[in-house]
């Protein structure tokens, strides 16, 4: 008799075999990691921020370590939708976890395009629709923190797109609850949150911002406990699934947002010091199940008790 698959699940729809993805914007487009990690062992992927051209993103330096963190501004660099369905997408189909397509724009009608190049390409589960990225002069944060702009930019992109819908939202907000039920009612299949905290790192003898964009977006432990909050707050407000992120390094920082609230969560700065460590928490995740005798992934979630 095969053993029951503990970290089994599923998410708008989409069987997982564990509640793991690996976080756009630090895990590439996935298919670089293959021959650093078993890519199988993953619930998912959820690639680098795609746009509708090319993006060489911002000036150096874009990485800065702070105390039990890491400050990024990228600013989206990535190859444009068009080249990742050429080179990228082809090789991530031949692994199991279901690869999510993470989609930026500075105006709605870049999105609408990215989507429009994307639903013809097979071998996708789902979009993530970054609405709240921090590191870019215009577009990105301003969707994320106006709930009719959402709104509209959601019911817009749900009319063109087949897929299940992930909004991620951010924590730079007063509160979470109006923008996660104004996603949800646009159509939005799930949430996910966090985003980078709005930060900035200075040079006391330069007297000069540690990044070449001057701001940048905080991630890693120091974001964990309210990352966990918001993913409680959200949770409650809405019906549909969310996943959570911000700070996860181990299998019971991924317990600890399942019983906030999440389905499914996912891993980021993480890999920066640990290129293995989604599968890593994937299998202590297993281990904390085991440990604590539940059955399955499905019996943490939302089961916070104050």
């Amino acid at each position: 008799m095969a053993i029951p698959n503990r970290l089994a699940t599923q998410i708008c729809g989409i069987a997982l075999e564990n509640p793991i993805f690996a976080a756009s914007g630090t895990f590439a487009y996935g298919v670089e990691f293959a021959e650093v990690l078993d890519l199988n062992a993953l619930g998912g992927i959820i690639v680098k921020g795609l746009s509708r051209e090319p993006i060489q993103g911002n000036p150096p330096p874009r990485l800065w370590e702070s105390a039990s963190g890491m400050i990024n501004s990228v600013g989206l660099q990535n190859i444009g939708v068009r080249e990742f369905v050429r080179s990228k997408l082809p090789g991530l189909r031949k692994f199991r976890p279901a690869i999510v397509a993470n989609v930026f724009g500075y105006e709605p009608e870049d999105y609408y395009e990215v989507i429009r190049i994307l639903e013809d390409a097979p071998g996708l589960a789902a979009y993530e629709l970054n609405v709240s990225c921090p590191n870019t002069k215009h577009g990105g944060i301003f969707f994320s923190s106006d709930p009719i702009l959402l709104s509209s930019l959601v019911s817009e992109i749900r009319k063109r797109s087949k897929r299940p819908l992930i909004v991620k939202l951010s924590p730079n907000v007063a509160k979470i609850d109006p923008l996660a039920r104004a996603a949800e009612e646009a159509g939005a299949d799930a949430i996910s949150l966090i985003n980078t905290v709005i930060s900035l790192a200075v040079d006391a003898r330069t007297r000069k911002p540690r990044i070449g964009a001057g701001y940048g977006g905080l991630s890693g432990p120091a974001v964990k406990p309210i990352a966990l909050r918001l993913v409680y707050e959200a949770s409650r407000a809405v019906k549909i699934p969310v996943i959570g992120l911000g700070g996860i390094a181990s299998g019971e920082d991924a317990a600890e947002f399942l019983i906030a609230g999440a389905t499914a969560v996912e891993v980021g700065t993480a890999t920066f010091w640990d290129p293995k460590a989604p599968a890593r928490i994937a299998k202590e995740l297993d281990q904390f199940l085991r440990q604590e005798q539940i059955s399955s992934v499905k019996h943490l979630t939302g089961t916070l008790q104050f």
